[in-house]
């Protein structure tokens, strides 16, 4: 596969930044987080953008900043929700594999103690469960690959994904 950016996608909590460091270290790649992208765009966190400006204009700008990214040759960690645009997976799957970083619901909602600060998009829905359920078809839609990170410490889930990855690519 010709694709040089590996991009993770997941739920809040799933480990995509954590995680995306660490893979772009032992690939030898750049690291890109579009949470941060966003939040130096706007100058404001996540939850401020949610609180002052709402669920719909957050996913606008979040579409905004990911559709701009024109990156070569790294590892690129989206927010729990980029999946809610079609046009902004079209264009991070351009040139990148989609790697969905899948935890099971129980075990994300035991990482997630700050759901209320996290900036997590809980788009017409009010609880974590109904977020993860909405989004879960939607992640798998999008996926080349899928790396269940459940119940796993991060140098597991790290050599999961390099070996997902080294399948993807013969």
């Amino acid at each position: 596969m010709a694709l040089d950016n590996v991009v993770l996608i997941g739920m809040s909590g799933a480990g995509k930044s954590t995680l995306g460091v660490l893979l772009a270290k032992a690939l030898g790649k750049h690291f890109v987080d579009t949470d941060i992208l966003i939040q130096q765009k706007t100058g404001r966190l996540l939850q401020q953008i949610l609180d002052k400006d709402g669920v719909e204009r957050f996913l606008q700008i979040e579409e905004e900043v990911v559709s701009s990214l024109e990156q070569h040759d790294c590892v690129i960690a989206t927010g729990g929700s980029v999946v809610y645009s079609e046009h902004a997976m079209r264009h991070l799957k351009q040139n990148g594999v989609a790697v969905y970083l899948a935890v099971a619901f129980a075990e994300l909602e035991a990482r997630l103690s700050n759901i209320t600060t996290r900036g997590i998009v809980f788009k017409g829905k009010n609880d974590l469960r109904a977020v993860y359920e909405e989004r879960l078809p939607l992640y798998q839609k999008h996926a080349d690959v899928t790396v269940d990170c459940s119940h796993t410490d991060i140098e597991a889930a790290l050599a999961e994904i390099l070996c997902a990855l080294k399948n993807e690519k013969q």
